[in-house]
């Protein structure tokens, strides 16, 4: 056998081998998956939550919390009050009929303390409403005082005010108290009218 009949029968090999081989089909790419519209989509997605800053308002408290917290504590008794408006004289001596509770104020004057030693007889140790108070009750009192004086106009010369700091007004007893003008006095001796208020504690 010559090389031409091994070429044609191997020849023929091949073809029959690729005539039984099965051709493969070429399929196209998968479509890709559906998405949802854009507004379903917004919708779907987790809103982050707000940063917190100076304009976001605070959680309120559960009932239940509040509750914990406890009530407040129920308002005291009103205080006791009188107040009137009276003539004004400098340094002289003016009759009061002013009381509030059994604490009546007898008596008020305006001028400026002076010493009682000779050798300080110039000095000079602020202006003042000295005041005489006497408890008519049976129980002791704890006063304050405020003082204020104006002018024929109603215009006003000067405010003080005072009252006890330590202790009280025994019952029965009398006690005097110095209310001290301070920054606002020189126009005082000017004065038309003074209004006087007092107010007890408890």
């Amino acid at each position: 056998m010559n090389r031409s009949w091994i070429a044609l029968l191997f020849s023929a090999a091949l073809a029959a081998q690729s005539a039984q081989a099965p051709v493969q089909e070429l399929k196209p790419p998968p479509p890709p998956p559906p998405t949802a519209p854009a507004d379903q989509a917004q919708t779907q997605a987790p809103t982050p939550a707000a940063p917190h800053h100076e304009h976001t308002p605070p959680k309120l408290l559960p009932p239940a919390d509040q509750a914990a917290l406890g009530t407040p504590a129920p308002a005291s008794a009103p205080l006791s009050f009188a107040s009137g408006s009276f003539k004004f004289y400098w340094d002289t001596t003016i009759p009061m009929n002013l009381e509030a509770d059994g604490l009546k104020v007898s008596e008020i004057y305006f001028n400026v303390r002076k010493s009682r030693y000779s050798w300080l007889k110039d000095a000079e140790f602020g202006t003042r409403a000295h005041l005489t108070v006497t408890n008519t009750s049976t129980r002791p009192r704890t006063p304050g005082f405020a003082v204020a004086v104006l002018d024929a106009d109603g215009k006003l010369l000067g405010v003080a005010s005072g009252g006890t700091k330590v202790g009280t007004v025994a019952p029965g007893g009398t006690e005097e108290f110095d209310l001290n003008f301070t920054q606002v006095k020189e126009r005082l001796p000017k004065g038309a009218t003074f209004l006087l208020s007092m107010e007890l504690r408890d």
